[in-house]
């Protein structure tokens, strides 16, 4: 298992795409953190930063990459390696690439721009928010066996979670306005993991004009230890659920 991650690893940090990924986000968090004189203000620009690219990204990337390693995976499966091991060291490969470009991109400037509780749980967030979609990704490579189907599910997923969900979330509010659906909501929130990862950095920022409504109920209902709290375990969550699911259909799985 220890082989195939190194092996991994070791491709992906050659990857042009993990490079120019990286570069990206280093110029970004750079451009950000120093033309902002309001630290608050360039952490706000960075979240949306990583709350728009870091899913996207990810999912996108290792779900094409775990397309195009179906010669590869063949091989690893002809070896005395058992299936569970094989697919969780693929996926820990790719989602620690992903993980320490976003590092690298944005968690560097920021500790070294902008020190601070909410500079940290910006990068927990991102790192977060990368091995969520990295595992989705996985899931979407096991349940489709056709490259074009699965990239377009990766599309579709990101979209879903980074842009449709929050209007279906206002369209649930309008609709059912007159009625106390303040805990409700809490647990709608809850399945999308983007909503989490910027809650999660408002918390910290304590920005109550930025914070909107979702974000002004974790801090009513929980407090900001309490609902941060909350949200990294859905977003633990939301990392294992996908991967369990994956490990259970890849060993009926066939290539």
């Amino acid at each position: 298992m220890k082989t195939i991650i190194k092996y991994v690893l070791l491709d992906l940090l050659r990857n042009k795409t993990i490079l120019v990924y990286t570069f990206i986000l280093a110029v970004l968090a750079v451009s950000v953190l120093s033309m902002s004189g309001n630290s608050s203000k360039g952490l706000l620009s960075l979240l949306n930063i990583t709350l728009l690219f870091v899913p996207i990204i990810s999912i996108l990337f290792a779900t094409i990459y775990f397309f195009n390693s179906v010669e590869f995976t063949e091989l690893l499966l002809a070896q005395p390696i058992k299936r569970k091991a094989m697919i969780l060291a693929e996926y820990i490969g790719v989602a620690f690439a992903l993980s320490i470009a976003y590092l690298v991109g944005v968690g560097l400037p920021s500790v070294l721009l902008n020190y601070s509780l909410a500079s940290l749980t910006l990068i927990i967030s991102g790192v977060l928010l990368t091995l969520i979609f990295t595992a989705l990704s996985l899931l979407i490579f096991v349940l489709f066996k056709d490259k074009t189907k699965g990239i377009g599910a990766a599309i579709i997923t990101a979209l879903f979670f980074t842009l449709l969900f929050d209007g279906l979330l206002l369209s649930f509010i309008y609709s059912f306005s007159d009625y106390p659906i303040d805990k409700p909501l809490l647990g709608f929130i809850s399945l999308n993991p983007v909503d989490l990862g910027r809650i999660l950095v408002l918390l910290q920022l304590d920005v109550a004009v930025m914070m909107g409504y979702s974000g002004a109920l974790f801090k009513e209902f929980m407090g900001s230890a309490i609902g941060s709290i909350y949200s990294i375990a859905c977003m633990t969550l939301w990392i294992s659920l996908p991967l369990v699911t994956s490990v259970r259909k890849f060993r009926k799985k066939d290539l």
